[in-house]
């Protein structure tokens, strides 16, 4: 209507009815809201779907997304994913007669071997937080797709520009928007991206009844995000590949788990299922004694929860992201007490050497 260069900020909590029964297609923000839906539409493009809905968190559109499903409906899901996502399947969504079971989907015949009749969706993280472990998607949906069975993929670490779920046999896509697709660590959100018409009208009655959209304000700034996002993927890429590729020379690291290594044991698949290998990565330091003498000496680099911006943050999965497991299921999992996670930024890469390197001496 202006012809500004950026989508408008519409904030405003409903919208005037030109008489009844006749609107300009809004009537009330949580139904809908501009900026959202360009938001919305913008996802969809880039991952390739048919609609896109945002939501107020990336557990939001998780939690949304499984109340596609009914009580007794069985889930089969990634181990070793982020903690929220169990606290939210077996804290909260199996009171309401949801199953789960737990396998590594590294191997597709584990999946196979999980299923029952009542199995109604797989649910992946890949690659994991925060061991990196990647999941042959096209496998996993020639196994669901013959029986009608939902996978949803989470793609959070490594957004649309390194990972097209849809485009490997996913069916709905799902992101914490708070992370790469922001960038800038000043706004929480979630997203999901449909391939199938049907789906996306159940999940739009849902995200209109249940109310946990995605604000005006944090919408715009996602969407001021994705206008770099090729440009800081590939910066992220590249400082985190000369991060890791040092890491495996330093005596302070005993194991770096990062996909763009070629000893990372799914090197080949990273390579056919991405485009790039995204800028996370964890490395063993072999004691918390270690781990904490790193994250207590780290100066360029913050010690914080959350990754995906601009700036480089480091965290201890076993006592943060991964707090919810039990010890001997973070144990059986390889989330040691000297795992150390590092979301590695865009800052100059000397800078970021230079901090590691002194804190590592640390211990």
């Amino acid at each position: 209507m202006t012809g500004a260069v950026t989508v408008p900020i519409y904030q405003t909590s409903t919208y005037v009815q030109e008489e009844l029964g006749k609107n300009t297609g809004y009537e009330y923000s949580r139904t809908g809201n501009p900026t959202r839906a360009a938001l919305e539409k913008n996802m969809a493009v880039l991952e390739g779907g048919c609609s896109a809905l945002a939501f107020a968190s990336g557990m939001a559109a998780t939690n949304a997304v499984l109340t596609l499903l009914q009580s007794g409906d069985h889930v089969i899901a990634s181990e070793g994913a982020y903690g929220g996502t169990p606290r939210l399947f077996d804290a909260i969504l199996k009171n309401f007669g949801l199953e789960f079971t737990y396998v590594d989907s590294t191997n597709p015949q584990n999946i196979q071997a999980a299923l029952r009749a009542s199995t109604r969706m797989v649910f992946l993280e890949t690659p994991t937080n925060p061991l990196m472990k990647i999941t042959d998607l096209e496998a996993v949906s020639a196994v669901t797709r013959p029986r009608g069975i939902l996978l949803v993929v989470d793609n959070t670490f490594l957004s649309p520009y390194f990972q097209n779920p849809l485009k490997l046999g996913a069916d709905i896509v799902v992101h914490s928007t708070t992370k790469y697709l922001n960038g800038h660590s000043d706004g929480v959100g979630g997203i999901a991206v449909l391939a199938n018409e049907d789906q996306s009208s159940r999940l739009k009655f849902i995200q209109n009844a249940a109310g946990a959209i995605l604000g005006p304000f944090d919408s715009w700034l996602v969407l001021r995000g994705i206008k770099t996002l090729a440009i800081r993927m590939r910066q992220h890429e590249a400082n985190a590949m000369a991060v890791a590729e040092y890491l495996t020379r330093h005596r302070g690291v005993q194991k770096i788990y990062y996909p763009g290594l070629t000893d990372h044991p799914q090197h080949a698949l990273a390579k056919k299922q991405m485009s790039g290998f995204g800028g996370m990565m964890s490395i063993e330091t072999g004691s918390l004694e270690n781990a904490r003498a790193v994250l207590n000496r780290v100066r360029l680099i913050s010690l914080a929860e959350s990754l995906g911006g601009v700036e480089s943050l480091i965290c201890h999965p076993a006592t943060m992201t991964h707090a919810y497991f039990s010890e001997p299921e973070r144990q059986r999992l390889g989330i040691t007490p000297g795992l150390v996670r590092l979301s590695v930024g865009i800052e100059d890469v000397e800078d970021l050497l230079a901090d590691l390197d002194q804190a590592l001496a640390g211990h």
